[in-house]
């Protein structure tokens, strides 16, 4: 499986689906909405689900991590408005 975002691709940053205290979800809300680039990506080989990626995202001034399913295609977005 190859990854679905490529370096040096704009995405925009998803809100996390659920209300969580969760630490994660907290810094992810601050980014949602806004958007960012691929710096570069990972994966990692899991027993359970196979290849999942995770990304590093520049958004604002700042590099996050975020998975695959946390992010969209920047382009895909403009055409749903």
């Amino acid at each position: 499986m190859n990854p679905r975002y490529y370096v040096g691709q704009k995405v925009i940053i998803k809100p996390p689906v659920l209300k969580s205290p969760d630490s994660r979800h907290s810094a992810l809300n601050t980014y949602a909405g806004q958007v960012g680039t691929i710096v570069d990506y990972y994966w990692i080989n899991t027993h359970l689900s196979g290849v999942v990626y995770i990304y590093k995202v520049k958004a604002k001034d700042d590099e996050i991590v975020v998975h695959e399913d946390e992010i969209e295609e920047y382009l895909s977005s403009l055409l749903k408005s």
